[in-house]
């Protein structure tokens, strides 16, 4: 099993900035794929970005340009750095890891922290 837990989330006016962190332990050896997703209020789960263990990103249309996705694997912990923040950006975000036989990007995560929340003010 493992675990993800986050952390960063909090209250930021519109055009600031927020640095999101998740650090997973358990058996890490088992996970290949790292992301962050969010649901705001009403809306369905949407994947924010994600990262390959190698290093390779995906990122949602909306947040390409304002969001970077980096991971450090030595300490097991995977980062969303959040700028240029927009009212609409507000939800829960979640840390989400994929099994390692589950190639970039999948379409599955097998695992997920259980959220952080992110406020952007107008």
């Amino acid at each position: 099993q493992v675990q993800l837990v986050e952390s960063g989330g909090g209250l930021v006016q519109a055009g600031g900035s927020l640095r999101l962190s998740c650090t997973a332990s358990g058996t890490i050896f088992s996970i290949n794929a790292m992301g962050w997703y969010r649901q705001a209020p009403g809306k369905q789960r949407e994947l924010v970005a994600g990262i390959s263990s190698g290093g390779i990103t995906n990122y949602a249309d909306s947040v390409k340009g304002r969001f970077t996705i980096s991971r450090d694997n030595a300490k097991n912990t995977v980062y969303l750095q959040m700028n240029s923040l927009k009212p609409e950006d507000t939800a829960v975000f979640y840390c989400a890891a994929a099994l390692i036989y589950r190639e970039f990007p999948p379409r599955v995560y097998d695992y997920w922290g259980l959220g952080t929340q992110v406020t952007v003010s107008s």
